[in-house]
């Protein structure tokens, strides 16, 4: 039996289902950061863990970038990757996300040099560079479709650990707040993309996985995280280990 293409208004109606059932808001190490239900040590793991992630979108976009077939297109995506490394006279996000890391109680050398991370971590983001690289360039956009639902989980992130830890200031949370007018502004044009790009049933349904599978990747990072500083608490060999509570 054939499967019959959705309109774009029912393709962007699945893609944004994915979001309520999979982004990693609903994770359990989230929703511990978010209500203050941690330790110093358990939110400098996420934090040197997640920049990790954070250094490698700048990556990911440059690949993106060099399969762009138009100026018009390159020009539209080139603008991510300024967000995160800077434009040479603005900070980017990666270095607001080092001062996140200084912020919480770590030296930001060593994130920048990748050290402490859990092996999980690295496979779910190097993972995720891979699929951007090696799939088709429609499923490698729909992959940071994620920006859709990112305000939501900024804004829950923001308040809850400026709530719950007294240790935490707006300056060590400032990575957050332009990402608040950056993440729709990609999503929309990415959305767009899709929506006209997407025909078929079978393009659809690889625009669909590649949703889920980004959505996979963040929740895999947290896993990790959940496994080994919260319970049963499985720190791997060369991990960042926490100092003992006073």
């Amino acid at each position: 039996m054939t499967t019959m293409p959705l309109t774009p208004d029912g393709l962007e109606a699945a893609l944004r289902a994915i979001g309520a059932e999979r982004y990693h808001n609903l994770h359990p190490f989230h929703r511990l950061l978010h209500d203050g239900r941690l330790a110093r040590g358990q939110v400098q793991a996420w934090a040197l863990n997640r920049y990790y992630y954070q250094s490698q979108i700048p990556v990911k976009d440059a690949i993106l970038l060099s399969r762009l077939p138009t100026s018009e297109l390159r020009r539209e995506w080139r603008r991510r990757i300024e967000d995160h490394d800077g434009d040479g006279s603005q900070p980017g996000g990666i270095a607001r996300w080092l001062r996140l890391v200084e912020g919480v109680g770590l030296d930001p050398a060593l994130a920048e040099r990748g050290e402490g991370i859990l092996p999980a971590t690295r496979f779910a983001v190097d993972a995720y560079v891979h699929f951007v690289r090696d799939r088709s360039l429609l499923e490698a956009i729909a992959s940071s479709l994620t920006e859709l639902f990112s305000p939501t989980i900024i804004a829950e992130r923001v308040s809850g650990m400026l709530a719950n830890y007294d240790w935490i200031t707006r300056d060590t949370l400032a990575y957050f707040t332009p990402r608040l007018t950056q993440a729709p502004k990609d999503s929309d044009f990415a959305l767009a993309y899709v929506r006209e790009h997407a025909i078929t049933a079978e393009q659809q349904q690889a625009v669909l996985a590649a949703l889920r599978f980004k959505c996979d990747v963040l929740w895999a990072q947290l896993d990790a995280l959940y496994l080994a500083y919260v319970a049963p608490g499985m720190i791997a060999p060369g991990a960042f280990v926490p100092e003992p509570r006073a």
